[in-house]
């Protein structure tokens, strides 16, 4: 069965669980295989913020490499990928994106998906934003990646944090054709619920 490939990758910002919600969900999927690259300092917020280590989150990925690891598939174009969602995405890292710095696997493969017209999702997980980050953003988004902050649409009256997680996580996937029911609810209008 020739799967479809993903690349999952998670840096030090806040917001592990974006990632790892994503892998939980690709992990249930039989025609996508998860790539799973995490930078040190992601690894420090993914004990923190979610009491979970290396071995448990590299058990959701169905291949893992090495931040260090410039040898790896997902480092050449050559290796075909739908693309990467890099979640949580530090100011680092965007900016790292942004100017073709591939010091580390993450920035790398990002510049791999650029550079191949690959779908590139990178999820900002920074308030306020100063004017480097705005102008990162922008460059990111004029190559053809896709800046996504992972905002609530309050619309959903969701009433948890991991319903708000979903609906991120939901629309992000969304962006690569994979489609969860439950997830998420679109929004389909107030068919005149409102005068």
């Amino acid at each position: 069965m020739n799967k479809k490939r993903l690349i999952i990758a998670m840096t030090g910002a806040t917001g592990a669980i974006y990632g790892v919600r994503m892998l939980q969900i690709l992990q249930t999927l039989p025609y996508w295989e998860s790539h799973l690259v995490i930078s040190p300092a992601g690894l420090v917020n993914l004990k923190y913020e979610l009491e979970m280590d290396r071995a448990e989150l590299y058990r959701l990925a169905d291949v893992t490499h090495g931040i260090n690891d410039i040898a790896s598939s997902i480092a050449s174009g050559s290796f075909k990928t739908e693309g990467i969602i890099i979640a949580p995405c530090s100011m680092k890292t965007l900016a790292a994106v942004a100017h073709g710095f591939g010091d580390n696997l993450i920035s790398r493969a990002a510049d791999v998906a650029l550079k191949e017209r690959r779908k590139t999702v990178l999820v900002p997980r920074e308030t306020p934003l100063n004017l480097a980050h705005i102008r990162n953003m922008a460059a990111v988004t004029e190559m053809g990646g896709i800046i996504y902050p992972p905002m609530p649409a309050f619309y959903n009256k969701s009433d948890s944090l991991r319903a708000m997680v979903d609906e991120g996580v939901g629309r992000i996937l969304d962006m690569f054709g994979i489609e969860v029911e439950g997830l998420y609810k679109p929004w389909n209008g107030l068919n005149g619920e409102v005068e």
